[in-house]
């Protein structure tokens, strides 16, 4: 079996300093929906400029994923699961940016500011809307309840790639010395 290459560096450290964020901001939505008292407004002071840092950080990672192209997977992946793999990228890079781009709306629907670290205010990007604010809070809900799914999935072929096949796929995204380092 040949040896897969990494991916550019570029591509692994976003890909590690997203992932990261990601769980982050999913763990902070999940304890912001279940508190009250001022740790909520501290996690809402969290979570809205970390939104729009994984959004601008997902647009880079998109024109990375451009620039610089992805290894081939390994010729003894089933076309299935190479297509399953490619399709759920898509699926990631879609919610990376629609979940932000959701929330950003749904705060402007709601004419609640989008505060960044600093105090710089972003636009709003909806008018003043409540009945557009309670439908993109719902689905600003599901986009993540989707993303979560997706990263357990995502992490579940990684743990597969690592420690059943074997086969070079997840060492190619980490920093370890070989191939190209």
């Amino acid at each position: 079996m040949r040896s897969v290459e990494s991916f550019p560096i570029s591509a692994r450290v976003l890909h590690w300093l997203m992932a990261t964020m990601i769980l982050a901001m999913l763990f902070i939505g999940v304890f912001m929906a279940a508190t009250v008292g001022p740790v909520y407004h501290t996690l809402v002071d969290l979570h809205r400029p970390l939104g729009i840092a994984i959004l601008l950080l997902a647009l880079v990672r998109l024109a990375n994923r451009f620039l610089f192209r992805a290894p081939p997977l390994p010729d003894t992946l089933p076309p299935a699961l190479k297509f399953a793999a490619r399709a759920s990228h898509v699926v990631l890079y879609a919610l990376m940016i629609a979940q932000p781009l959701v929330g950003w709306g749904m705060l402007s629907a709601g004419a609640y500011p989008v505060t960044m670290w600093g105090g710089a205010s972003l636009p709003p990007i909806l008018p003043y809307d409540t009945a557009l604010f309670a439908t993109l809070r719902h689905l600003h809900s599901w986009l993540a309840f989707s993303l979560f799914a997706v990263v357990l999935a995502h992490l579940g072929a990684a743990l597969l790639h690592g420690l059943v096949l074997r086969d070079d796929v997840f060492p190619s995204m980490t920093f370890r010395r070989g191939n190209g380092e």
